[in-house]
This record gives C-alpha cells, sequence and structure tokens, in this order.
C-alpha cells in the first residue's frame, strides 16, 4: 500500500464491495472509475405487493378525500404505489386526488417521481433527509395536529416517524408500497460475504437500509455473521446516509464514513479519498496488519462473543487496536479535560456537560429491539451487548458520559440470594432476609467471580466509546440494597426494612457492614476495569427522616465513599431528600444529585463547595418541545455558568418518553455553553 491521499489515486486497486441491486452496474462502474476493483453483488429483489391491502385501502380514502397530507419517503415508491392504485382507479383520477393533497417529500427522488406525474411537489425536506428533519420541518410548516396524515413507506417502517407524528396529534396512516426480498440465487452474495469475512474487501458501501437487513441475514444463515462484523469493523464502512447508517449499527456494524450528500456517486467519490486514512488508523498498533489483510491483523479482537444477536458497538469494541503509551497518554488528558470530569472538580467548562439517568432503555426503539430477545439478566450478563447499549445511546444522544448498562441488585448475585426480573413486576430476591441468622448466612462472593461480567463489559465498553467520553460505573447505596433484601423487592413504604433496624439495630448495622464491603469491591473492580467516575444511587433513602438516615444509613454510605472517592469522582444521588440533603453531603461525595422536588440554586447554596448534577423532573420531556427547550435554558440562565454542574433529570428517563425530546434537551443544554 502506497501511502496517503496524497500520492494515490482514488481507491488505488483496493476491492471494493457494494450490494446494490437496481444500479448494480452503475456501481461497478462508478468504482472502477474511481481506481477500485468493484465486488457488486445484488442483495435485494423488489416485490410489488400484488395483494397489497393497505395501498389500495389507502386509494380508496385518497379518492374520497379523506386524507389531507402525504408524507412521500421515495420515489419509486411513489411511483409504485400509482401504478398499484391504476389497477382499479383511473390514472387522472389519482393524481387529481394526490394533487388536492398537502405533500411532503423527504428528498430529491419524491420531489422527481412527482414532477414527472405533472404535480409540485409541496414541501421539500433538508438534508440529511431522516425522520428528524421530517418532523421539524412539519412543525415549521405545516402543523400535523388533528390531521389525517398518509405515510408512504419504502420497506421499514420508521418507528421514531410514526410515534412523532402520532405524539404531534396527527391520525397516521401507514402505506406499505413494496417490499424486498432476497434475491432468487443468493450464491453471488454469499460467495461475497466469505470474501468479506475472510479479510479480501477492505473497503464496503452500503447504499440503504434493506441492503443491510438482506445482507446481514445471508450472513447470519451463512453462519458468517460475526466474522463478517470482525472484518467490517477491521475495514472500511461508508454508508450512504443516517437510516442505512441506523441499520448498520443496529447490527453492531460500526461506520466510517457518510458522505456530504447522500447519493451514490457522492459515497463512492469519498469512500475512495478517504479510506486510506481510515486503514491506516485502524492498523496503527503494535501488531502489523494492512488493509483488507484477513482475518488476524494483530488487533485486540477481545474475548469471546456472547450468544448470537446483534450488537451496536460489538464489534467496535473488538476491533479497537492496542494502544500506544503516547497514545494512551492522550486519551487520558481527553477524559481529564472532558467537561464532564471538569464540573466533578468544580472547574469551567466550555459547555455544560448532560447526560441522562437511563439514557439507554425502554423509551430507546433499539433497546426495545435488543430486549425482544434476551431476558434483562441476559442482556446484563452479555458484555457485548452491554456494550452495544451502551455505546449507542451515547452515539445517539451525544451525551457527555456515558454509564454502563447494569442494574444495581446485580451484587446480589453470589450472596446466596435468588435475584429474578419478572415482567411487569420489577425485580424480586428471595428468599428475603427476615433475621439475624439470615444476615449472617449473607455471602460476601468474590466480585470477580459472581459479576464479573459487569467488569468485562466495562472493558469493552470503554474501547468502544470515544476517547473523550467518560464511563461512569455505579451501585445502589447500602440503605436501598438492604431494602431490596428485607423486602423481597420493591416497597410503598418499607415497613418491613424500618421494622428491621428498629427491633434489631445490630444485626442491621452487621447487615449493611457486609453490604459495604461487597460494593466497595464491585465499584473498585469497576473502576479497575475504566470507570472514571462512579454514582451511588440511595433511590429508596427518602423514605427516612434525617435522625434514622443518621444512625442507620450514613456511617455505612461514609464508609464507601472514603474508600473510593479518593481515587475517583463519586455522584451520591437519591429521590424524595430535601430534608436529608445536609447529611448526604456529610456522608460524603464529590457530586451530589438532587431531583425535582427542590430548588437547585436554594439546595446548592445549603450545600456549600460541591458539584451537582439533575433537577429536572423526567416527565418534563413529555412537554412540548419548545417547553422543554425553555425550562432547560431557564435552569442554565439561574445557574449562571457557576461550575460544577452537570446537567441531569431528577430520575431516570420514563418509558414512552418521545426520543425528539431527549434530542431537544441535550442540544439545548450544549447550544447554551458554560462557565
Amino acid at each position: 500500500m502506497s501511502g496517503t491521499t496524497q500520492d494515490v489515486k482514488g481507491f488505488d486497486g483496493l476491492r471494493v464491495g457494494a450490494f446494490e441491486s437496481r444500479l448494480a452496474a452503475e456501481m461497478s462502474r462508478l468504482i472502477e472509475s474511481h481506481g477500485g476493483r468493484p465486488l457488486v453483488a445484488p442483495s435485494m429483489r423488489e416485490i410489488p405487493l400484488e395483494e397489497n391491502h393497505e395501498a389500495l385501502a389507502f386509494g380508496e380514502k385518497l379518492l374520497a378525500g379523506e386524507f389531507d397530507l402525504l408524507i412521500l419517503l421515495t420515489g419509486v415508491g411513489l411511483k409504485t404505489l400509482v401504478q398499484a392504485l391504476e389497477v382499479r382507479h383511473p390514472r387522472d383520477r389519482i393524481l387529481e386526488s394526490l394533487g388536492r393533497m398537502q405533500r411532503v417529500c423527504r428528498g430529491p427522488k419524491p420531489v422527481a417521481a412527482l414532477r414527472s406525474m405533472g404535480l409540485e411537489p409541496g414541501i421539500t425536506v433538508p438534508e440529511p433527509n431522516t425522520w428528524l428533519e421530517i418532523l421539524k420541518t412539519l412543525d415549521e410548516r405545516a402543523p400535523v395536529a388533528g390531521r389525517r396524515v398518509a405515510v408512504q413507506e419504502y420497506g421499514i417502517s420508521n418507528l421514531e416517524l410514526l410515534q412523532g407524528l402520532k405524539e404531534r396529534g396527527a391520525v397516521v396512516t401507514r402505506v406499505p408500497v413494496y417490499r424486498w426480498a432476497l434475491p432468487l440465487d443468493v450464491a453471488p452474495l454469499r460467495e461475497a460475504l466469505e470474501a468479506v469475512a475472510g479479510g479480501q474487501v477492505p473497503v464496503v458501501l452500503f447504499t440503504n437500509a434493506n441492503q443491510v437487513e438482506n445482507v446481514m441475514q445471508v450472513a447470519r444463515d451463512g453462519g458468517l455473521d460475526e466474522r463478517v462484523r470482525a472484518a467490517l469493523a477491521r475495514g472500511v464502512v461508508a454508508s450512504v446516509g443516517p437510516i442505512a447508517s441506523e441499520s448498520l449499527r443496529n447490527h453492531g456494524i460500526p461506520v466510517d464514513l457518510e458522505p456530504s450528500h447522500p447519493k451514490m456517486g457522492p459515497l463512492v467519490r469519498e469512500a475512495s479519498l478517504r479510506c486510506h486514512d481510515i486503514l491506516k488508523e485502524k492498523t496503527r498498533g503494535p501488531a502489523p496488519g494492512g488493509p483488507g489483510g484477513g482475518g488476524s491483523t494483530g488487533r485486540a479482537t477481545g474475548p469471546s462473543r456472547g450468544p448470537g444477536g446483534a450488537g451496536g458497538a460489538r464489534s467496535a469494541a473488538a476491533a479497537v487496536p492496542a494502544r500506544g503509551a503516547a497514545q494512551a497518554g492522550r486519551e487520558k488528558d481527553a477524559l481529564r479535560d472532558s467537561p464532564f470530569m471538569r464540573a466533578c472538580r468544580r472547574e469551567p467548562v466550555r459547555v455544560t456537560p448532560i447526560w441522562l439517568m437511563r439514557q439507554a432503555g425502554r423509551y430507546m426503539r433499539e433497546y426495545r429491539q435488543v430486549r425482544a430477545h434476551r431476558s434483562f439478566l441476559e442482556i446484563c450478563k452479555d458484555p457485548d451487548l452491554v456494550t452495544q447499549v451502551t455505546v449507542y445511546a451515547v452515539e445517539r444522544l451525544r451525551v457527555d458520559a456515558a454509564i454502563i448498562f447494569a442494574d444495581l441488585l446485580l451484587p446480589v448475585l453470589g450472596t446466596g440470594l435468588r435475584l429474578a426480573y419478572n415482567k411487569g413486576e420489577g425485580p424480586s430476591i428471595d428468599p428475603p432476609l427476615r433475621t439475624p441468622e439470615d444476615v449472617d448466612r449473607l455471602r460476601e462472593p468474590d466480585p470477580e467471580e459472581s459479576v464479573g461480567f459487569v467488569f468485562e463489559a466495562i472493558r469493552r465498553t470503554r474501547r468502544a466509546l470515544p476517547p473523550e467520553v467518560p464511563l461512569l460505573g455505579f451501585a445502589g447505596a447500602p440503605f436501598t440494597m438492604a431494602s431490596y433484601m428485607i423486602e423481597g423487592g420493591g416497597s410503598t413504604h418499607y415497613v418491613k426494612t424500618k421494622s428491621f433496624f428498629m427491633k434489631d439495630p445490630g444485626a442491621w448495622h452487621a447487615l449493611l457492614e457486609k453490604i459495604s464491603r461487597i460494593t466497595i469491591g464491585y465499584l473498585g473492580a469497576q473502576i479497575a476495569a475504566g470507570a472514571q467516575a462512579v454514582q451511588l444511587f440511595d433511590t429508596w433513602v427518602g423514605c427516612l427522616g434525617p435522625a434514622d438516615y443518621r444512625e442507620f444509613v450514613l456511617p455505612h454510605t461514609r464508609r464507601i465513599v472514603q474508600a473510593i472517592a479518593p481515587r475517583t469522582p463519586v455522584i451520591h444521588f437519591g429521590t424524595q431528600t430535601a430534608s436529608l440533603l445536609p447529611l448526604i453531603r456529610e456522608a460524603g461525595g464529590d457530586v451530589i444529585g438532587l431531583d425535582w422536588r427542590v430548588d437547585l440554586l436554594e439546595c446548592w447554596d445549603r450545600l456549600g463547595e460541591i458539584a451537582v448534577q439533575g433537577n429536572l423532573d423526567p416527565t418534563l420531556l413529555f412537554a412540548p418541545r419548545q417547553e422543554v427547550q425553555r425550562r432547560a435554558t431557564d435552569l442554565l440562565r439561574r445557574v449562571g455558568g457557576r461550575p460544577g454542574h452537570i446537567f441531569n433529570l431528577g430520575h431516570g428517563i420514563l418509558p414512552h418518553t418521545p426520543l425528539d425530546n431527549v434530542l431537544a434537551l441535550v442540544d439545548a443544554v450544549h447550544e447554551w455553553g458554560g462557565a
């Protein structure tokens, strides 16, 4: 390989893979014209839906004037839709009805398709033409509240778009027009994937999301999926645009570049210009290995992968090369100077850092897709899946810190108690602790043996995260852990917990001492694995009065913080703690978490010289976006850039929270700036 982009011409003889179908010949010519050796294997076969009841039903309502607005996602889809409707209705009536509706075109192709039919496009959505731009354009130019909206789909339903329309009050009708199947003969595609898996194709191009689905299906059917992911992580993956990129990441395939314009020509040209630098960067490390050099390049490939399933950052973690001392030093500096870590130290920041509790959770479609095939515990125990879920949330939200995907009750494993997560009922612990003898029987396991998967997930996630993004570990505080163990699960009034420490203070303190030792070992191992900060969740401590907190909780929590804090920032978090905040401050922590029931500035003044986090009501994210932005900026204005402010919610993101409101919140905080 000759070297940099200055002394090579385009792909410079590299083999370039692509999966274009209708435009396969054009794709081959483009790759050749940019100096590449094309390997183009068609991956899709378009099948018009001959008995497309949804499309035909749409046609009946269209002609009856029962729609107010039509969102067109593809030009081919629009043409196919009109052809399908022509089976039952005259073309002039179809076009007349389309002309009466307000039309919204996602990109240039539906615009061109409409004009070929003699219709003006109406509203056009700016690049990059994702569902976010569609919703933003509608908000600005054609609010949909109370309107009947039809969405012409392009093969895969865009759930965020559909949900966003419904949340805005639209009556939404999906209009699936065509679907994609695998080619009748998949042998060429399988051979191409074997070449990719074997490291013979260092550059691979994807031009739509359906390709990704079909390619990975054939890879999976042939037992090649993990090898393909690993090879793609070592090579260059170029995606035509955000929708294809999203699908790639859902399959655990990191994307190296998107072109400046989401079209095939710019995709090939920009891939040819940048591929050498990307390959060079990926091959840096102590062991030699050229681009496309096969399955063994000398890179750290990580421990064995978990069973089946796709992983968003699954391959990214495995593909990161071993770091030299200089690189490790630069990354350490980047982490230390990150807005989040500076805020923990109460230093001025260029932008107020924001991360969100449960930022990788059920409100995200990608998490629900993973969760649909795995139990919660199965995900927690699969380091690759944990890495996927954790890193994806950071990439999607563009937040300033990651928090490892786990559960605060995991340290229960190995203690002799059974931990289960029952659908719709939350966690349960069996048998619950009720007597001093129960406390005596509670084991203190070696954390590496009982929950080593958490530490492995942290190691892989740390490798997969950008160098400047800190990773948070966490654990439950002693009172909250003890409450779960005594109650056997969640509780409303914590009667059994309070009765326990009132009846037998000695047994209570013995229990919390055990939990404290377990927690110190658990958090220490997380830090050793790569966490830059930890959060101590005392979620239920707000049920206590100050006197009980001081006597039965404070000494144990303080022991943990004192064991951790000298080396690593500790965030001390609880809810409904207004009357306890001075004591929580006394227990320790570099950052105190505040829920939404208190005034942030008043509490911060009472707490004194310490960093604070949180305070925004999680339900605010269900409000209109303008209100989300207004309240976020109002809080930032009141804080006035005081060093030590970490933006967060007062508790975790709730299920069903609109994703675009979360994105708007993060953008509002970043646009505000910092101290």
